[in-house]
């Protein structure tokens, strides 16, 4: 401790955090921006400015910032049952409501009527950690003991810790952490725009990325392969959409070969992609799911991985003999977490939050194409449901990239900022994401993307620099 000296904030912040996804060097001198309130898609910051979070928080402030209701439900929770944990057959009726709910809303809402149980934690790394120790579990019960290497996609973000990061594609999250583990693989990144070669047709790309990972499969053996995990929607890797038959084709890949299929909905999940679930938006089938993010809509650490008729039949019937399922967290159906979970999706349905994404997602890519689409340095602008990302492109007419390390989205981020808008520089490719509250509204998006465009024309001098 610094006693008998006093700091104001920010030299307090130096002095004490860590911050994630930060550059030491960088909060060493400039400090950081400190946020104090917040309302809806709004928030204020320490000096005073009033910024639009195009971004709900990190994709997961799903109904919006400073909902009495839930801080009403949580002093609720907290008073009638601050803690309980689920270990040894205990339980609450928080945790038991909300599985039952998961389970019924994945059953009539998504294609995922074989969803089976829940399984809670804190966070979407420990809820994909959770499906990677399931693939192993499950395999080894069946005495399918070699089947235990996990397929993922360079781009994808499944987590940060040690089991997920390595499943992650994304090579700084791995840097200095002698990662990917290896037992993962990592297969090319399915994003059409930036890496279909030229005159490549869509089906053509498409093709392309299913046989490469039947060649993959076929190279290390389907005996050695256990699953196969993929978010249906690749979010922090540039918002990257998948083809029309992409899944189509992977999910007769995967039957084929006997491999499990892990679906990441930590970010697609309660209604980012204008439906409930990614899973329903693409019609895919899996035997693993893992939630966060809007589960809670951030107001609480609660995540959930949601098993399969296929996994929980071969777990229960193993049980006798093999004793308790020995994985678990403290905070594994934390009652207050559920609690709010619960009034959280009350108020998703109530204010059909789900169905406001579904119309004003396709109308936040559309202005986006309107105002920045003429842009020299702007190459695509895609997305589904309220995910939406502008990649940034040195030429337009050759697609030739910005050189490696100039972080042209960087520049428009900190512009867009200062402007009054939040958006996200993303770490895989040259992406600033769109990613806001379900409850946004048409003329908050249109003063958000006149402030973008502003930002964007604010920093052509220096993206043309970086471009030449």
């Amino acid at each position: 401790m610094n006693a008998g000296r006093n700091f104001n904030l920010h030299e307090l912040d130096k002095l004490s955090l860590i911050h994630p996804l930060t550059s030491i060097a960088e909060i060493a001198a400039a400090g950081p921006t400190i946020y104090d309130r917040a309302s809806g898609v709004h928030l204020k910051d320490h000096a005073g400015r009033n910024l639009i979070d195009m971004g709900a928080g990190l994709w997961c402030v799903n109904i919006g910032y400073g909902r009495d209701e839930l801080a009403e439900v949580a002093a609720k929770a907290m008073r009638h049952l601050s803690y309980q944990h689920i270990f040894g057959s205990a339980s609450s009726e928080p945790a038991i409501l909300l599985a039952d709910r998961l389970l019924t809303l994945f059953r009539e809402k998504a294609t995922f009527d074989q969803a089976a149980r829940v399984f809670y934690g804190s966070s979407g790394s420990d809820a994909n950690d959770t499906a990677y120790k399931l693939v192993r579990y499950y395999h080894n019960l069946l005495g399918k003991t070699r089947k235990k290497k996990i397929i993922s996609r360079m781009g994808a973000y499944h987590g940060v810790t040690y089991a997920s990061s390595s499943l992650t594609g994304i090579p700084s999250y791995h840097k200095n952490f002698d990662m990917p583990e290896d037992s993962v693989i990592h297969i090319s990144c399915p994003n059409f725009y930036t890496f279909a070669t030229s005159g490549e047709s869509v089906d053509a790309f498409t093709n392309r990325m299913v046989a490469e990972l039947e060649a993959v499969i076929l190279r290390e053996g389907p005996d050695t392969v256990g699953a196969f995990i993929a978010e249906p929607v690749m979010g922090t890797g540039g918002v990257i959409v998948p083809t029309p038959d992409y899944f189509s084709k992977i999910q007769k890949l995967l039957a084929q070969y006997d491999i499990l299929f892990v679906v990441d909905e930590v970010i697609t999940g309660f209604g980012r992609t204008g439906q409930w679930f990614g899973t329903g938006t693409y019609d895919l089938k899996p035997d693993i799911v893992s939630l966060a993010k809007g589960l809670t809509s951030a107001y609480f650490p609660l995540s959930a991985t949601i098993i399969s008729n296929r996994i929980w039949s071969v777990l229960e019937e193993a049980s006798p003999a093999t004793g308790p399922f020995m994985h678990g967290f403290t905070y594994s159906g934390h009652p207050v977490g559920c609690a709010i979970a619960l009034a959280n999706l009350d108020i998703m349905n109530d204010e059909q939050m789900v169905e406001n994404a579904a119309i004003v997602g396709p109308y936040l890519l559309e202005t986006l194409k309107a105002a920045t689409g003429d842009n020299p340095f702007v190459g695509e602008i895609r997305g589904v449901g309220l995910m939406v990302g502008v990649e940034f492109i040195a030429d337009k007419d050759t697609k030739r990239p910005f050189r490696s390390g100039s972080a042209p989205h960087r520049v428009v981020a900190k512009r867009a900022s200062e402007h009054g808008i939040l958006t996200r520089a993303l770490p895989f490719l040259t992406v600033n994401s769109f990613s806001p509250p379900l409850c946004i509204t048409k003329s908050e998006i249109d003063e958000a993307v006149e402030r973008y465009a502003l930002a964007l024309a604010d920093s052509l001098p220096e993206l043309r620099a970086l471009a030449a």
